[in-house]
């Protein structure tokens, strides 16, 4: 009987309580395909699309999901999880380096909540909450400016303003300079990422690991999707590359965020694909998974509404279609949003068609020669195409 209980408490979304009296977090149901309108057969070609991926070596190895109409329709793991020192195989709860796919998930959407709480306002200058950042032309750049890469500042900064420690490094960032007055260009920027890093901790009074743990990823029961992930056994994680002669395997192969203690709001963050599967599909619900809301309805559609910029069409925090868009199934919708992370990874979900793809993988490894965004893109386009009309 109470097998029975928590196994209707999970199918209704409300969570179950574990032989440990704690609240086990909501698993997203496995759809039959072809019950809920797809073709399996057309479904199946991603098999074929990421061997190929992996005997070509474009990736040791990734972790396939795709979501559609509430539930998980496809979910499958490849290849290896590591090359050297020995082979390792692949399995569907491997923890990844996220990458840049930590600037929508962390920092944007915890901008999005302080947004709603009335603590930040979009179009505000950065510097009413940093005030440090108003030097040298920055004073007019406003939130939105940075979550859209209109902001004007340098891509990357020099590796060198980071060799003294976390204080000086923020502090050089804040004193830097723009390339272009905000709003003239589109220049994808993790210097802007982390600016924005700062200026969630700035405004919450919490350190940005601890605010997303607590407001964004504890709710939605991500359990496994964190920074710094020390709580974890080491074989769980992808290893991307080495540093200092030692595999990156639960470390952050970002090296500024690694020089800022693993914690930043362009990348740092680590996950599974069942973690981020509760993360899209409450982007699709509106803002809720599991019983538990992270944003309202009208914050998520804000945040998803496109923006027109120099370099293409923008979310707040995501990718529309820009320059960046090689790994965009062709067959989304124009309201679909997504990003890619440098190590491997890539996310898209499509409101219209309420699909989502994910692809973790970690390409970078063993020597930093791999190559994934076309094959997230024809993966995307396959799910698209799958759908019966």
């Amino acid at each position: 009987m109470r097998q029975f209980r928590w196994v209707v408490l999970a199918v209704l979304g409300w969570g179950a309580l574990s032989p440990f009296g704690q609240c086990e977090p909501v698993a997203l149901p496995r759809l039959d395909p072809q019950t809920v309108g797809l073709h399996p057969a057309r479904l199946a070609i991603i098999d074929q699309i990421v061997q190929e991926g992996v005997r070509d070596q474009r990736m040791p190895g990734a972790v396939v999901l795709v979501g559609f109409r509430g539930g998980i329709v496809y979910r499958k793991a490849f290849g290896n999880l590591q090359l050297e020192p020995t082979p390792e195989p692949m399995t569907i709860d491997t923890v990844f380096d996220l990458a840049s796919l930590t600037k929508p998930i962390a920092t944007a959407t915890s901008v999005m909540q302080l947004c709603e709480q009335g603590r930040i306002t979009l179009d505000a200058p950065v510097s009413r909450y940093l005030p440090a950042f108003a030097s040298h032309g920055k004073e007019t750049i406003t939130v939105q400016h940075l979550l859209t890469h209109q902001g004007g500042l340098i891509a990357d900064n020099s590796i060198q303003d980071y060799a003294a420690g976390e204080t000086q490094a923020i502090e050089r960032i804040m004193d830097l300079t723009p390339l272009a007055a905000p709003g003239e260009r589109f220049i994808y920027s993790d210097v802007g990422f982390i600016v924005l890093g700062e200026l969630v901790a700035s405004v919450s009074g919490q350190p940005l690991d601890q605010y997303t743990r607590e407001a964004i990823f504890t709710p939605l029961g991500m359990r496994e999707t964190m920074y710094r992930p020390t709580a974890l056994p080491c074989d769980r994680f992808a290893p991307t590359e080495q540093r200092d002669g030692q595999w990156l395997r639960g470390t952050v192969h970002d090296p500024r965020a690694h020089a800022l203690s693993g914690v930043a709001g362009h990348a740092g963050l680590f996950s599974t694909a069942d973690d981020l599967a509760r993360y899209a599909q409450a982007l699709l619900n509106g803002g809720e998974w599991g019983g538990q809301r992270i944003l309202k309805s009208q914050t998520v559609e804000r945040m998803t509404a496109p923006q027109t910029t120099p370099g293409g069409i923008r979310g707040l925090g995501w990718d529309m279609r820009t320059g960046y868009s090689s790994n965009r199934g062709d067959l989304f919708s124009a309201r679909a949003c997504g990003h890619g992370g440098f190590t491997g990874t890539g996310l898209w979900f499509d409101p219209e068609l309420q699909m989502f793809v994910i692809f973790l993988s970690n390409r970078v490894h063993p020597h930093g020669e791999g190559n994934v965004n076309p094959l997230i893109g024809r993966i995307g386009t396959i799910a698209a195409a799958a759908i019966r009309e």
